[in-house]
């Protein structure tokens, strides 16, 4: 496992050690909202039917966003040292989800967050995770809300405390910075998925302002649909990209339609299992190039494959 965050999360027990959180030197508190006595409601499920299950806990509350300026990080990857170091103080993880699994764009704004631009969230790739531990006082809450977009990450880290106490401002940013992790051009596809969780299928070609996929074959599906096979537990989400033409309706339903196209030819021309593919559409929202550019322009147009579940 790639070893991206030497952050550690200490969350004490009582007023004596004070709750603090850590992150790498790369990253900036972009917000912060205290309140002595609040309530917040803890999503404890999937948004499915309309609904959303959550408990309604009380007490001090903080809540904040944090921006990890590291390119090409996985929102796995963003949160699996939190996870981790949540459970080597004690919390219980209660709820967790990805995505659509959450229950996707009705999911995302069900939740209580800070507003961008502190806090973003990318609809088509976001993680979330609720968790408790009984502390002296009683019940204390943490809930991680990571999303990640083309330059960096986004973290927003709710912590809910007993009321009597007095809840610390995060620390800092003592730790080392995040390395940045980004794709080499040597690394064939299946590389580059297992080392950063993501790659852009750079060989696709579509007409000009069109979601048709011409007919040729495709090295990089051919790649893909050789990597899903390989493993039959992974899932994987299309997502399509545009330049700044156009209204974002517009490009969003583009970027969506171009990734769709993606998709039904893995299934029907390389025999990728549907089952294991997702498509959605980020119209102009995460560039990687400059739009004022013809040349970042070319470059933002583009259909990327992100890693979304593996078996750990």
């Amino acid at each position: 496992m790639i070893r991206i965050l030497t952050a550690f999360l200490l969350l004490a027990a009582s007023v004596a050690h004070a709750q603090t959180l850590e992150f790498p030197g790369n990253a900036a508190l972009q917000a912060e909202v205290r309140s002595a006595v609040d309530s917040y409601p803890l999503p404890e499920g999937i948004w499915d039917r309309g609904e959303m299950p959550v408990r309604i806990v009380e007490g001090a509350l903080t809540q904040q966003a944090w921006r990890i300026d590291a390119a090409s990080l996985t929102t796995l990857q963003l949160l699996r040292p939190l996870r981790t170091q949540l459970r080597d103080q004690r919390f219980r993880v209660l709820f967790e989800c990805q995505t659509e699994a959450c229950g996707g764009f009705d999911f995302r704004f069900a939740v209580p967050t800070l507003p961008p631009p502190e806090m973003r969230i990318n609809i088509g790739d976001f993680r979330f995770l609720a968790a408790e531990r009984l502390g002296t006082d009683g019940p204390e809450y943490v809930t991680l809300f990571i999303s990640r977009l083309s330059q960096a990450g986004f973290v927003q880290v709710t912590l809910i405390t007993p009321s009597a106490r007095t809840a610390d401002t995060v620390s800092g940013t003592t730790a080392a910075p995040v390395g940045q992790v980004a794709p080499r051009v040597e690394d064939a596809l299946e590389d580059q998925l297992d080392r950063i969780g993501r790659a852009i299928l750079e060989d696709l070609e579509f007409e000009v302002g069109s979601a048709q996929l011409n007919s040729a074959p495709y090295a990089s599906l051919q790649a893909l649909a050789d990597y899903l096979q390989t493993y039959p537990d992974r899932t994987v989400a299309l997502v399509g990209h545009t330049d700044t033409s156009g209204s974002l309706a517009a490009n969003i339903a583009l970027s969506r339609q171009r990734a769709a196209a993606v998709l039904e030819r893995l299934v029907s021309n390389y025999g990728a299992a549907r089952t294991q593919l997702e498509a959605e559409g980020m119209g102009y929202l995460a560039p990687i190039g400059n739009n004022l550019t013809a040349a970042g322009r070319e470059i933002n147009r583009r259909v990327e494959v992100i890693v979304t579940s593996a078996a750990e």
